[in-house]
């Protein structure tokens, strides 16, 4: 039962009668928990609607388009509070954040909800097989899963929950159900790396073709890990070798399947000093949220933006400047000279920003902090403009991970700070400005 929150003016479920603060109960006899409710059972072209209004329960007859909304808002998007993280991982980002930040960057979600809605990846453990099979009548796919181990007695090990072992039986539940999975593995040094990642991906490979791909990515460590699980960090020659165990399974199973299947994100290729792959090798890009493929997506869409431009293009003049994270500062770096090549009158220097909040192991531009910005950037020469990675402010696109607004970093370092989206193109034409030429 979910409590009706506003009704849209003159829509269908205004001018059938149905009110603010209203409860709805069910639609065509089915009972309404949250958003995925609601949406599965309204996509009919004739429904019943069951309210309660005061105490008593009334039916409302609506007939509509298959996929009409008919007016209904309620308090919050899900319908439904999200659902928290019962785990206590020992590499969680969350518990290595300091004291003081905003409320909500504390909040741990797990909530399969947002898996479908918004991509975010669940762990299952908050999960019952009646859920499961919920996903599987409503085809909520794809699921997106860290799986991190299928070693039962590991996974408990690692995420601190005496379910998280018995709750893999959920992967082939799901396969089995029809359900496309995309999976991510957090590589903790030590702990599920070696012969415990050829394991978990071996595992995971017999849930193909339901199994859409598989990205490794390093577990990310601040200096704030006091009391916390003792983890080590990748270095050069620990990522040579992550990269070396998954590249040889993914090499077999890519001639049995036809394609690539495991990822090993663009951070093990930063940290082991490797070259990225051809675009071909990452199969349409399918693990970018995960840093797979992101450079080399990058470089290719830079480049070939590059050969397009137009005279006019090549002769803008301008002084601007670019901050960006440690591992993302070399390649960053050649794409400038490169646009600088082109274009005879740009003027641009890139600055590498040290993450002193966090700790100089985080080097992901995504984690940079608005105070490391104004600190390592104050006195320099940023010119006309400032461009910095759109994924360094929350969502709203206004605040940083340290609360610093992207007003406040305008006004103190004195310039136009530009927020730009992970793409090739965007940053080319943001640095000269293309769009109001």
């Amino acid at each position: 039962m979910v409590r009706i929150e506003n009704i849209v003016q003159n829509s269908k479920a205004d001018l059938c009668g149905i009110k603010k603060d209203d409860i709805l109960i069910s639609i065509n006899g089915k009972e309404i928990n949250d958003v995925l409710d609601y949406r599965f059972y309204l996509a009919e072209e004739k429904i019943t609607l069951t309210v309660k209004r005061n105490e008593e329960q009334i039916e409302f007859e609506i007939k509509k388009d298959c996929y009409d909304d008919i007016g209904l808002e309620f308090e919050t998007p899900l319908m439904d509070k999200k659902h928290r993280c019962e785990n206590k991982c020992i590499f969680c980002f969350i518990d290595q954040l300091p004291k003081g930040l905003r409320e909500s960057l504390y909040f741990k979600d797990d909530d399969s909800r947002l898996s479908f809605l918004h991509g975010n990846y669940i762990t299952l453990t908050n999960l019952e097989k009646r859920d499961i099979e919920r996903i599987i009548e409503m085809h909520i796919s794809p699921v997106n899963v860290s799986v991190h181990t299928t070693n039962p007695e590991l996974r408990c090990k690692m995420m601190h929950n005496k379910r998280a072992g018995d709750v893999l039986e959920y992967l082939d539940m799901l396969a089995n159900g029809g359900i496309d999975i995309c999976a991510q593995i957090v590589l903790c040094k030590d702990v599920n790396d070696g012969e415990e990642l050829v394991r978990t991906l071996n595992d995971l490979a017999r849930l193909y073709p339901k199994l859409s791909s598989v990205a490794i990515v390093p577990s990310g460590l601040t200096k704030f890990r006091e009391k916390l699980y003792p983890l080590k960090q990748f270095d050069k020659e620990s990522s040579k070798n992550v990269i070396k165990t998954v590249e040889k399974i993914n090499s077999t199973y890519a001639k049995k399947l036809g394609k690539n299947i495991f990822f090993c994100s663009d951070e093990f290729y930063l940290m082991a000093e490797m070259k990225m792959h051809k675009e071909e090798y990452y199969e349409g890009y399918s693990q970018l949220d995960n840093g797979v493929g992101m450079i080399t997506s990058f470089e290719e869409e830079a480049y070939s933006f590059l050969k397009t431009l137009t005279k006019d293009e090549k002769s803008i003049q301008r002084t601007v400047s670019v901050a960006t994270g440690t591992a993302s500062y070399p390649f960053i770096s050649k794409i400038v000279k490169a646009i600088k090549k082109k274009c005879k009158h740009l003027n641009c220097n890139v600055y590498e920003i040290k993450n002193d909040f966090f700790g100089h192991t985080i080097t992901v531009s995504g984690l940079i902090t608005g105070k490391d910005l104004i600190n390592q950037l104050r006195n320099k020469d940023l010119g006309e403009a400032l461009y910095i990675s759109r994924s360094m402010l929350r969502a709203d696109g206004d605040l940083f991970l340290c609360d610093t607004s992207l007003e406040q970093l305008k006004a103190t370092l004195n310039v136009d700070v530009v927020p730009v989206e992970q793409d090739g193109v965007c940053f080319v034409e943001s640095l000269l400005n293309i769009k109001e030429v």
